[in-house]
């Protein structure tokens, strides 16, 4: 599995160099004030410009969860937490479509057969698990993501298993926005869980009725 090994880390350097280069203005820009003035300024529109920069996290040094906050202290816990995981499981959803564009052949030449047939078996057994705990952690959605189209793991396993990271993320931070709260701990802790319960239940339904994804 070398070749899968080096494309994981290739992903990881291309999504932390934007960050290198980047990463302290827009973060310095986005969080100078009063928590959510930045987004308050752009009025009716605020909603608009939160989930569009929570889709291009994909591609630059987006400090998603300063915009979640953002999002909840203007709309509340449960619309603020509803745009950020729109926002979450968009991005998600975009690096899986544009490496799952790339095809097999594509996918075959970077990794070659073998290794292409090891990752689809990864995927297709623990993907779902991957994807919704990647969600919290840094760095890893948008590579997890990649990597998922890129070995074209099963698209409903994916959105499902996105949407089950992607939920309890927004509404954590949002909540945590809206109430004002100081407590990081406490926001990784549910994001971090939440996922993996909802998956799992997930999964056990799916067992259940046997229901193919």
């Amino acid at each position: 599995m070398v070749r899968l090994f080096i494309l994981f880390f290739v992903l990881a350097i291309l999504t932390i160099l934007p960050f290198l280069l980047w990463g302290e203005d827009i973060e310095r820009r986005l969080l100078a004030g009063e928590p959510g003035d930045w987004l308050r300024d752009y009025g009716a529109w605020a909603w608009a410009v939160g989930l569009s920069l929570l889709l291009i996290d994909l591609f630059l040094p987006i400090p998603a969860t300063a915009v979640m906050t953002a999002l909840g202290i203007l709309y509340g816990p449960i619309l603020g937490g509803l745009l950020s995981a729109v926002g979450s499981f968009a991005a998600g959803s975009l690096g899986y479509a544009i490496c799952r564009q790339f095809g097999r052949g594509a996918a075959t030449a970077l990794l070659g057969e073998a290794d292409l047939q090891r990752g689809e078996r990864l995927f297709l057994h623990y993907g779902g698990w991957l994807i919704a705990l990647s969600r919290w952690l840094p760095v890893l959605p948008e590579v997890m993501s990649c990597m998922a189209g890129l070995v074209r793991m099963p698209m409903a396993s994916f959105f499902i298993a996105l949407a089950c990271g992607a939920l309890p993320f927004g509404l954590t931070f949002a909540t945590l926005g809206h109430l004002g709260a100081e407590q990081p701990l406490l926001a990784i802790g549910l994001s971090a869980f939440l996922p993996l319960i909802l998956w799992g239940l997930v999964k056990g339904f799916i067992y259940k009725t046997d229901v193919a994804i």
